[in-house]
């Protein structure tokens, strides 16, 4: 129930464009906001990967002046310290990201440390430091944003970053993550390009949507809910849901790609504004693997999400008839088989994308990290926007990982 008092939404979205080749509309886009001058950050995959960037290419034609496909799952803040390097060499006034989430945090985090001026890099020591990037005052370069994975992080003013100047990280060594927000932070355009999804391989693409469905499972459920994240979120699973199975497909369907499209873009709606973050304990729980192990956090989600939901229920409502009719889930026995269809229906997106149904079945992941994993979780922020009545100590969510193995 929302307070009777009533709800506070503040958000910011930039412009949102969808639709197959709609990246041919860049130069256009770029041109109406007065931007000249694109460096285009992206992966060392995607950004090598002509079937990706050369419609981008065409479609910033001679406003493209430099390209940084240096981008790692690692995202860490010496790589955004090179790209701005980059950017500032060539002069360019907006920063084009495509890519996953790591290429899109790392762009956010090159916009904010630009925000510095010359005491860029000095900033990045002091994040170092104080365990978060900050964001200064003045002017930096705007972002516009071509996400190419499903995993929600892209209609988002905060970011994640690896919180050293080395620019990769060693499999052994893992440094502690920090996190940037601010308002300025938001992609000023976002690009959903059905082409470009459709070069993603399919495993990364599976996991990613994973991760964006559970946004939108968490935002009906967070403390901070309100009736607009309610209905972006509960319209986005239900397109999901009609378009998840293609992605499997050796042909992706247009109509339901376009679908899964528009769901991701609702379920993460309002997600993070300025009134706070409305996921919690999966992506706390997803959040826990995220260093020491080579796993998609997506991946981790389709194994832990019911065996989480399940511990949701057993101790409050949850607002469990609120998601069962945003999945469809209808039954006749009451609060429990409520719960336990909302569980079911989610191992079902689950499998329908191929995902594993087990920890130990995943690659890297060991039982015997299990304490030091549950250590990582319960540290992790969101669990603090977790539902009133979810605080889960390191022996609880133990036992949640030895129930998933």
């Amino acid at each position: 129930m929302h307070s009777p008092d009533g709800f506070r939404f503040d958000f910011h979205p930039g412009a949102i464009i969808l639709g197959t080749g709609c990246v041919a509309g860049l130069g256009d886009e770029l041109d109406a906001r007065g931007y000249e001058r694109a460096v285009l950050v992206s992966g060392r995959t995607v950004g090598t990967t002509p079937a990706v960037v050369e419609p981008i290419r065409d479609g910033l034609g001679d406003r493209l002046v430099a390209e940084f496909p240096e981008t790692t799952p690692e995202k860490t803040l010496g790589t955004a310290l090179s790209g701005l390097e980059l950017a500032r060499a060539e002069d360019a006034d907006v920063v084009v990201a495509v890519g996953g989430g790591s290429t899109l945090d790392t762009a956010k985090a090159l916009c904010a440390l630009d925000s510095h001026g010359t005491g860029a890099e000095e900033a990045a020591r002091r994040a170092i430091e104080t365990g978060g990037l900050s964001v200064a005052e003045a002017d930096l370069l705007p972002l516009v944003a071509i996400p190419t994975t499903l995993a929600g992080a892209d209609l988002s003013d905060i970011g994640g970053v690896t919180l050293t100047l080395d620019a990769d990280v060693a499999a052994d060594n893992s440094p502690p993550s920090g996190g940037v927000s601010d308002p300025r932070l938001m992609p000023e355009a976002l690009f959903y390009d059905a082409d470009l999804y459709r070069t993603t391989p399919t495993d990364v693409l599976a996991a990613s949507a994973m991760n964006g469905f559970d946004k939108g499972i968490e935002a009906l459920y967070s403390p901070l809910a309100t009736p607009i994240t309610d209905g972006t979120a509960a319209r986005g699973l239900r397109l999901l849901t009609s378009g998840l199975g293609t992605i499997r497909q050796e042909r992706i369907d247009a109509s339901r790609l376009e679908n899964v499209l528009s769901g991701i873009v609702a379920v993460q709606y309002g997600l993070a504004g300025a009134d706070g973050y409305r996921a919690s304990i999966i992506h706390a729980f997803g959040h826990g693997f995220s260093h020491g192990y080579d796993v998609h956090q997506g991946t981790i989600h389709g194994v832990v999400a019911p065996h989480i939901l399940r511990y949701v229920f057993d101790r409050i409502d949850g607002r469990r008839d609120r998601i069962a009719e945003a999945l469809d889930v209808t039954t006749t026995g009451g609060p429990e088989a409520t719960a336990a269809a909302i569980v079911g229906a989610v191992a079902d997106v689950r499998d329908d994308l191929g995902l594993p149904n087990r920890l130990r079945d995943v690659e890297s992941v060991a039982q015997t990290d299990f304490p030091d994993i549950a250590t990582a979780i319960c540290d992790d922020d969101l669990l603090a926007v977790a539902p009133a009545g979810i605080d889960p100590d390191p022996e609880d969510v133990v036992a949640i990982l030895e129930r998933t193995w």
